[in-house]
């Protein structure tokens, strides 16, 4: 009996009510590129659910939407690309849909690659602090009650960025003024260069779209021996096998990989930019 009446029990328990579920009623925030999802991540914190596209590794250049992309793009509160065309594919859907984050950097700090702005301005950590409030007003604004946190981590992390810029400079500062070249796979370091005090060359142009052909690499080849450059960098975003000709051809070392279109796994902006120039000075010093 003392078994039965334990059966009993068990069943009465296991046909009641069942106990309600806590919905997350936290805003959905989609990023595009890895640098954006970042910035959303140290302002948004806990007080969001945020969603990338594109992981590490990504070129945002010749990034293909999915079928899981539209799904996360129609549930989104919030969708946060980077703009001035880097996500050149989706472009159209994300102007109607989205917040461009670059919509806060004033134009005349705009580069111009054949009249277009050059999209990759996170190279400057003082000019992607300008990225900053537009997010937080996004945030804001899709999730009223918490706009104070979001302003605070904004302010806190431009404060970040500004020891980041003054710490790059310092660093940049150390290699000799002679060697202060750098030579990637494509030309996404333009606002690095110019921020930090180095002379950029890209094999490539702007985009990745197109390879970089034969004359471009003779041109460089040229160059590199010219000018009796130490060390040239592969991206991790970019295929390595032109600049590894490059250095073949040229005698240059390969200084190592950096990252330019996208963040490292489980990275961030911060430590991203931090790695590049560690990479950049210890190679050319």
């Amino acid at each position: 009996m003392k078994i039965v009446r334990l059966l009993a029990a068990v069943l009465l328990t296991a046909c009641g009510p069942t106990p309600p579920q806590t919905v997350d009623t936290r805003p959905l925030v989609v990023a595009t590129t890895t640098m954006v999802a970042d910035l959303a991540a140290q302002i948004g914190g806990a007080d969001i659910r945020l969603a990338a596209l594109m992981g590490p590794g990504v070129d945002p250049h010749l990034y293909k939407p999915g079928a899981s992309d539209a799904q996360k793009l129609s549930q989104a509160k919030v969708v946060l690309f980077s703009g001035l065309h880097l996500e050149g594919r989706m472009a159209d859907m994300l102007e109607k849909r989205g917040v461009a984050v670059t919509v806060g950097i004033p134009s005349a700090e705009l580069l111009l690659n054949d009249g277009h702005p050059d999209p990759h301005v996170w190279g400057d950590a003082q000019l992607w602090s300008h990225c900053i409030d537009p997010v937080v007003e996004a945030l804001s604004a899709a999730h009223p009650a918490q706009k104070a946190a979001f302003t605070e981590r904004g302010a806190q992390l431009k404060t970040t960025y500004a020891t980041l810029h003054a710490w790059a400079k310092s660093e940049i500062a150390k290699i000799p003024a002679s060697q202060r070249i750098l030579i990637t796979s494509h030309d996404a370091f333009a606002y690095f260069g110019r921020a930090y005090g180095l002379q950029v060359v890209g094999v490539q142009g702007i985009s990745t779209v197109s390879e970089a052909g034969l004359a471009d690499v003779a041109q460089a080849v040229d160059f590199i021996k010219a000018k009796a450059v130490k060390a040239i960098f592969v991206e991790s975003s970019v295929p390595h096998a032109t600049i590894e000709r490059i250095a073949q051809d040229s005698g240059a070392k390969i200084g190592g990989e950096l990252f330019s279109d996208a963040l490292g796994e489980n990275q961030t902006y911060e430590q991203m930019l931090r790695a590049n120039v560690s990479r950049i000075v210890e190679a050319l010093k």
